[in-house]
């Protein structure tokens, strides 16, 4: 509910200003309103200025006025008068009955509204409040466009992602951007033919299109910062030192991010290694944002979906509501109980919002518990065909969804910070389903038949919390979650006998990473199947993060 203020200003020869202040969608502040309107058209000295304000923002004005002249008044409106001339301190007059007694006393006029046109009027007060709003928004992006920055910016989903931002269809026809490309010195020639291809785009709503290469000019006034993945040629030969290589860059992240960027600045982290990891740190480094950064994971949700349409031999844009649980970019579960196939060819037939559960049209059970599993895993683990073009339609789609709102009714799966909900351990960034509204989402934690099993959710928090435990140094070394099951596998496994180098070719594929270590080292064999799966983000060769040079042995204050 709107609620608003009313200024009702009354300027008489001795230089006296009547103040009025209310809801806009009270009664009283319309009977009152309507009252100044008449003493405004039948006296000639007499002005009325008005001014509305939402319901939150109306009690904290009405505690901060009071409380700045000393006065005590609860309800709706509130009059006072002013002397314009000598600055004096403002005079309370009261509210609704003080003011129509003022005026019988001094004009002699009085009001006969019905509270049914009393309420009617309210009504009307909120609609002019909320159009008023929205054209005053229009007004204020016309003069300052929306700055959206995007950090490694010669990576492939920035060159896809630009031509979605500049169409119009993410933050609306009628909002002009400003975009600025944020990557290292290395990349600044690159950087600028993309500047070139941009402006030859000609799209009305770009206002302008620039590089930035200076650290302690990142994120000016950002009003959007888009955080892809980082490149590097830094060599890493442990999976933990690649968790901790992630904390510098987001360190420096989060305290531009605070220091340089728009109060109300959204950050969105995309790409396809270690996204929940990179969120939580940049929440760490700059937490009076945290509320405002979200993990994207609408690709892992698109393969899915993709995978699926495959197998039904349909539209993947026909599935809706798949959920992601967990890692993004890592260890999740991909929870089909609340998928539903929309305009599938079969018997059965509807109009276009007719849907089926997905669980019903796939018979072979054994297909989604095995191949469909291992399918997109795969491609979680090793990043393939997450390339530039569902890296940016997935971070589009997201920012389309937060500025604009989800589709009424259609489960949507957002990596945020946990809270506690659904049994989550909290501290984390967590996959979950939620829908967007309001410029905000909310956590569907109403949705029924969700439970998710004691050790899938073990399994994938395990993970998330030795991430950040290791990339903070609070834990030497990564430990993969093993069941119960799976370390009675493993140790059965071990104990097989091995007599002669015959036998040891014998040994299957599933049995290798069991051989003794004198056969195999693990060490380097994880890290080298590790490394294969981090992308290189170039345009023509490895780059390197030049510009944290200057930051390194520096303390940043968060």
């Amino acid at each position: 509910m709107t609620r608003g203020i009313g200024d009702t200003t009354e300027l008489i020869r001795a230089m006296f200003d009547r103040v009025s202040q209310g809801r806009a969608d009270c009664p009283y502040y319309a009977k009152t309103e309507l009252l100044a309107d008449y003493l405004q058209k039948n006296l000639p000295d007499f002005r009325i200025h008005k001014i509305t304000q939402r319901p939150e923002v109306w009690e904290d004005w009405l505690k901060d006025v009071c409380e700045k002249n000393k006065w005590s008044h609860k309800n709706s409106p509130i009059i006072w008068r002013e002397l314009l001339d000598r600055g004096g301190k403002g005079l309370l007059l009261g509210g609704y009955n003080e003011f129509l007694e003022h005026a019988q006393l001094y004009y002699d006029v009085t009001s006969s509204m019905t509270t049914e046109l009393m309420m009617v009027i309210a009504q009307e007060n909120l609609g002019a409040h909320i159009q008023k709003e929205q054209e005053e928004e229009g007004l204020k992006t016309c003069i300052n466009p929306l700055q959206v920055w995007i950090t490694s910016a010669s990576a492939p989903a920035c060159y896809n992602l630009i031509p979605i931002l500049t169409s119009g269809e993410v933050f609306g026809m009628h909002t002009e951007i400003s975009i600025t490309l944020f990557d290292n010195k290395q990349a600044e020639e690159y950087l600028k033919s993309l500047v070139m291809e941009t402006q030859d785009l000609a799209s009305p709503v770009l206002r302008s299109v620039s590089i930035c290469t200076k650290v302690e000019e990142a994120f000016c006034q950002a009003h959007v910062v888009v955080v892809l993945d980082d490149s590097t040629d830094k060599e890493v030969f442990t999976l933990e030192d690649c968790l901790r290589s992630r904390v510098p860059l987001c360190r420096l992240y989060g305290y531009l991010i605070e220091k340089n960027a728009h109060e109300s600045v959204r950050v969105i982290v995309g790409g396809k290694t270690f996204v929940n990891l990179k969120t939580v740190l940049l929440m760490r480094y700059a937490p009076r944002i945290a509320h405002n950064i979200i993990a994207v994971a609408l690709g892992v949700e698109g393969e899915a979906k993709a995978i699926l349409a495959r197998k039904l031999k349909t539209a993947p844009s026909y599935i809706k509501d798949v959920i992601i649980w967990g890692n993004i970019s890592g260890n999740n579960y991909v929870d089909l109980r609340k998928t539903r196939v929309y305009r599938y060819e079969s018997a059965i037939w509807g109009p276009l919002h007719y849907s089926r559960p997905l669980l019903n049209l796939i018979f072979d059970s054994q297909w989604i518990k095995r191949e469909f599993v291992a399918t997109l895993k795969n491609l979680t683990a090793t990043g393939r065909q997450f390339g530039g073009i569902l890296a940016a339609h997935s971070i589009a789609t997201t920012l389309k969804y937060w500025y604009h709102g989800s589709p009424p009714g259609e489960i949507v799966s957002l990596g945020i910070l946990s809270e506690g909900q659904f049994g989550i351990p909290k501290g984390i960034v967590f996959s979950m389903p939620v829908k967007f509204e309001n410029g905000t989402w909310v956590v569907l934690t109403d949705l029924k038949d969700i439970e998710i099993s004691e050790q899938i959710m073990t399994r994938m928090t395990s993970d998330l919390i030795q991430e950040k435990l290791v990339a903070l140094g609070d834990k030497i070394h990564f430990q993969p979650y093993q069941s119960e099951t799976e370390l009675h596998k493993k140790d059965k496994r071990i104990s097989l006998p091995i007599t002669d180098d015959s036998q040891k070719e014998q040994v299957s594929d599933e049995h290798k990473d069991l051989v003794p270590h004198e056969e195999k080292n693990p060490v380097m064999s994880d890290a080298a199947d590790f490394l294969n799966q981090i992308p290189q983000t170039t345009f023509e060769k490895p780059q390197s993060l030049e510009f944290l040079n200057g930051f390194e042995g520096k303390t940043v204050e968060s």
